[in-house]
């Protein structure tokens, strides 16, 4: 279930990041990047900031 989650937020922080550079302001793509980082890095370290966010926060578990 959490993994579901992370890739729906990581999608939609994506596309509105996109959508925002496209229309808005250009810097908005470095946050697109940081977003495409965060999802490289945790495939490799197997840790997710997000993860983290939903369990302690949203107390949701997997």
């Amino acid at each position: 279930m959490i993994n579901r989650i992370v890739r729906a937020v990581a999608g939609t922080f994506i596309i509105l990041s996109v959508l925002l550079g496209m229309y808005v302001n250009e810097n908005w793509y470095w946050f697109t990047l940081f977003v495409g980082a965060n999802l490289l890095q945790s495939s490799f370290t197997k840790w997710c900031l997000m993860e983290d966010i939903l369990r302690k926060v949203f107390k949701i578990q997997d």
